[in-house]
């Protein structure tokens, strides 16, 4: 990661002759680059959710109503057929809020798609033969809709695997972000007058 511009030092501007997309101007003055790939995961992030959520809609023929986070809940606890807790969930999505994770099993239990066994003090959770069918007639619905408007081939597969590494690195940075803002917050700096803001 490239050092912090220090107060003073000249803004990166974006290449000539090539248009900007962002949707916040006022973010995009110190690196318009990391304000137009935000821009793009803002609109991707949106899309896939609402993809998520109608494809599970056509699958589950209206017998459920489940909100993206819940499908992807589901799908996870389905993942290789093994139980998992709520940490297990949360650590692999990346869902910091466990209560987020616990209402969408509470509401998945509910609608028997899940089902919780204590062991210990824990509770595992895993999909009911329910569950399991809809996550298949899940599959059947995208590989008919979304798959077709991949070609498959060796050059857009390299490019998709490079984008999740991408991807899995921008998470990484992000945490440590939030992290140093939780500290900064504490130790009751002033944001205002940060980097940036100048």
């Amino acid at each position: 990661m490239e050092p912090r511009r220090k107060q003073g030092a000249p803004r990166r501007k974006a290449p000539p002759g090539r248009p900007l997309f962002v949707t916040s101007s006022h973010l995009s003055v110190s690196y318009p680059e990391l304000s137009e790939f935000e821009f793009g995961l803002i609109v991707a992030w949106n899309a896939f959710e609402r993809w998520v959520a109608r494809c599970m809609a056509a699958a589950a023929g209206g017998r459920h109503e489940l909100a993206p986070v819940d499908v992807l809940v589901l799908h996870h606890v389905h993942h290789r057929r093994t139980a998992k807790r709520i940490a297990d969930v949360c650590f692999v999505l990346n869902i910091e809020d466990t209560h987020v994770v616990s209402y969408s099993l509470k509401k998945l239990s509910a609608a028997g798609l899940v089902r919780g066994e204590k062991r210990g003090k824990e509770v595992f959770f895993s999909t009911t033969a329910e569950g399991g069918a809809l996550c298949m007639r899940y599959k059947q619905v995208r590989d008919a809709c979304l798959v077709p408007g991949f070609t498959k081939g060796d050059e857009e597969a390299g490019r998709l695997a490079g984008i999740a590494q991408v991807l899995r690195g921008m998470a990484g940075t992000y945490d440590q972000a939030s992290r140093a803002a939780t500290v900064s917050l504490g130790e009751g700096s002033d944001p205002a007058a940060t980097d940036g803001l100048d």
